[in-house]
């Protein structure tokens, strides 16, 4: 069997600003729900039988508590987090298993989900619906794998690799250094996707990086400055990572019987 892991919150973001105004008998916004709905059951109806979908009932998480610019809900559109609760209690009559998150975030559902699934021999494969980046720290060889829907791409390890220059293990470190401003925490001064990359193949993990690391063909003075940054702001890169690693033991997610449609 295969297991589809769906990120309920992008969906629902997609969705809202993709779709015209659609509201139910009392004037509510319903659209986006709707088109969740439709895409979810395009899934099932593709072959999909064991799918969860992780929400995010609060945008706020522990990671608030780590740093104080990470992402809130503040300027979300009442009418886009109105459909939250609408989109979960569809979804929970439509006979789908849904993970309404407060304490972790939906990613930290689907990085457990994806925990769980793989440890379940008759698990072929484990798709995690989402674009999103962070989740390309889960993927592993090719049983774990990143799905986008929208572009119908699979993204496989080799895939993390071509795409980041890193292996999936290094994206928190990875974005520790570049940043992530969906999730509002900025890296480190003058370090950016290729530095990082470069960096991360040969030493893997912020630990092993030295103060007074080589890039090589590149020229000495860009290395030495990226050094010195990183000498400075260590304990903030590793914090920043930190921010940047999924948690892979939500509790309450069931198992993958549960997830049948």
């Amino acid at each position: 069997m295969n297991v589809h892991l769906i990120d309920g919150t992008y969906e629902l973001f997609r969705h809202f600003f993709a779709m015209p105004s659609e509201k139910d008998a009392s004037d509510n916004e319903i659209a986006a729900v709707n088109g969740v709905i439709g895409s979810v059951r395009g899934l099932i109806s593709a072959g999909a039988t064991h799918v969860a979908v992780a929400t995010d009932q609060v945008i706020e998480s522990f990671r608030n508590q780590l740093w104080p610019g990470y992402k809130t809900g503040e300027g979300i559109d009442p009418n886009l987090w109105a459909q939250f609760p609408k989109l979960e209690w569809a979804l929970r009559n439509a006979g789908i298993t849904v993970w309404p998150m407060v304490e972790f975030e939906a990613d930290d559902a689907l990085a457990s989900g994806a925990v769980i699934a793989a440890g379940d021999p008759r698990v072929e494969r484990v798709f995690i619906c989402t674009p999103d980046k962070d989740l390309a720290q889960c993927v592993k060889g090719n049983r774990i794998v990143q799905f986008d829907r929208r572009s119908r791409m699979v993204r496989d390890e080799a895939g993390v690799i071509a795409k980041f220059g890193v292996a999936p293990a290094s994206i928190p470190d990875y974005l520790a250094l570049v940043g992530d401003a969906s999730d509002g925490f900025p890296g480190l001064p003058g370090w950016g996707a290729k530095s990082a990359a470069a960096v991360l193949a040969k030493y893997g993990h912020l630990e092993a990086i030295p103060d007074n690391f080589k890039m090589w063909g590149v020229n000495a003075a860009g290395p030495a400055r990226l050094a010195k940054v990183l000498a400075a702001e260590r304990e903030r890169a590793l914090l920043f990572r930190t921010l940047a690693t999924l948690r892979e033991d939500v509790p309450d997610l069931g198992s993958v019987d549960d997830w049948k449609v």
